[in-house]
């Protein structure tokens, strides 16, 4: 039986950006495009494990291996480090045709594996910080960087909701691991329940990678006219899509991308801090263990689910508007954690918890769909990549740096840093704005003259 795949064509708009029309989802991978967003979310709740549970799990190690807390801390550092780490080189790899989706996810799940085995298994910390570190940090970042850019490649007339719900997945995926780390596994049970994390992961990554698949350069949906519908469309209205298709280096040379990477270092430094020393300083506050995860696990509710949430809202009031809203919100969140647990006030402190949660998780969707609406869908895992990359440095300020100001100034002197960082980040994303355009985020008319161009070629399978 012969298959005939179906002819595309490129319409070309007054800015001399391609759209290449005609081919469905199913005419491009045999399945709707919707399964590009439900995927990827199941790889994330795969993987997130890694990070929003690890502070539950810091007492029993620090019993079962004799490691001390500042240790554990620096250990979610390097680990952090080598999740973003991957980032742009797997952007690369991924955009350039030598690394495909499927064989990212796979690579990322078994890196996730060898992580767990290492907490479980690891003689010395030297063997965690590569095993977890390196191997568990890198493999997450794989399927991170993989998922999040695949939903802003099938999805770019409205990718904010979309990839907000997607980026949720890395929150709210670690909630039932928080209570079993909190509350059932000790230093007798420690390696067989790392253990079996470890294969879940495994098996949930390996399954949801196994039928991921990239759209050709350039797609865009038969449904949105890509000329009409920057006007007629809210979201496109908010947030217009690229000028042009910006390469690595052309977005770093508009002075955006490095803004957005300090904007990034300064809020994802905030959410890692809470994420590593909310449940050590409630336990200090007096908190008993249950009402410590349950503020964890709020957190970790709303920090996924106020991705989504925040996504959606930023494809109506604009992607820009929106972060700055929430840097001041996450801002203010730390002073309010610490104030509560200050004071005892578990109500507040729950409270709290779950505005930072909701802060922290926000950021990382509006940067995600950010990156795509200034510098275009093509390169968009590089610079993307580039953008995530803040998080090397994040990681460690959040977490290691975070326990070395606690050593020196307490938890009243860090949550401060913390709220304070995260207000000035506020400030400075007041100067966003999206190359080549400039006054109002609306696009201008489109002229006469843009043109519809023949498709030269078959679309790719």
């Amino acid at each position: 039986m012969t298959t005939v795949t179906p002819g595309f064509r490129e319409i070309t708009d007054s800015n001399g950006r391609i759209y290449r029309m005609g081919e469905s989802p199913r005419d491009i991978m045999g399945r709707p495009r919707w399964l590009m967003v439900l995927l990827p979310w199941i790889g994330m709740m795969g993987i997130s494990v890694s990070e929003y549970a690890f502070g539950s799990a810091e007492e029993t190690l620090h019993e079962a291996h004799g490691w001390s807390s500042t240790n554990i801390f620096w250990l979610l550092s390097v680990w952090v480090f080598f999740q973003a780490a991957v980032a742009f080189p797997a952007g690369y790899l991924r955009e350039s045709g030598k690394l495909s989706a499927r064989a990212a996810m796979m690579l990322g799940a078994v890196g996730a594996f060898l992580g767990f085995l290492a907490l479980s298994h690891a003689p010395n910390i030297f063997w965690a910080y590569l095993g977890f570190g390196l191997f568990g940090g890198g493999g997450a970042g794989l399927v991170y960087a993989t998922c999040v850019n695949m939903v802003a490649k099938w999805y770019p007339e409205r990718r904010g909701g979309k990839t907000g719900f997607v980026n949720g997945g890395f929150a709210y995926g670690a909630v039932p691991f928080v209570f079993i780390f909190t509350s059932y596994m000790h230093p007798e049970n420690y390696q067989s329940v790392l253990d079996l994390v470890g294969v879940y992961v495994l098996a949930v990554v390996f399954i949801a990678g196994l039928f991921l698949k990239d759209p050709p350069k350039n797609w865009w949906p038969g449904h949105v006219d890509p000329l009409k519908g920057q006007v007629d469309t809210r979201a496109l209205r908010k947030n217009p899509p690229a000028v042009r298709q910006y390469t690595p280096l052309e977005a770093v040379k508009t002075g955006m991308l490095p803004l957005m990477w300090v904007c990034l270092l300064c809020t994802a430094g905030v959410n890692i801090f809470g994420i590593a020393f909310q449940v050590p300083f409630g336990k200090e506050m007096g908190f008993a263990g249950g009402i410590v995860a349950l503020a964890m696990s709020l957190k970790a509710i709303v920090n996924g689910t106020g991705r989504g949430v925040i996504g959606w809202i930023s494809d109506l009031v604009g992607r820009r508007q929106t972060l700055t809203i929430v840097c001041v919100v996450l801002g203010l969140a730390q002073y309010a954690v610490l104030w509560s647990g200050s004071i005892h006030n578990m109500p507040l402190f729950l409270l709290a918890s779950m505005i930072s949660g909701f802060g922290g998780g926000a950021i990382f969707p509006l940067f995600a769909a950010m990156t795509a609406d200034f510098f275009g869908e093509n390169n968009n895992a590089t610079n993307y990549g580039l953008v995530y990359s803040s998080k090397l440095v994040s990681g460690l300020l959040g977490s290691g740096m975070g326990a070395v100001v606690i050593g020196s100034w307490g938890y009243g002197g860090a949550f401060i840093i913390a709220g304070t960082t995260s207000l000035a980040a506020g400030l400075l994303s007041l100067a966003l704005r999206q190359p080549g355009r400039s006054g109002r985020s609306e696009p201008a008319a489109v002229p006469a003259g843009a043109t519809l161009a023949p498709a030269s070629e078959q679309a790719s399978g």
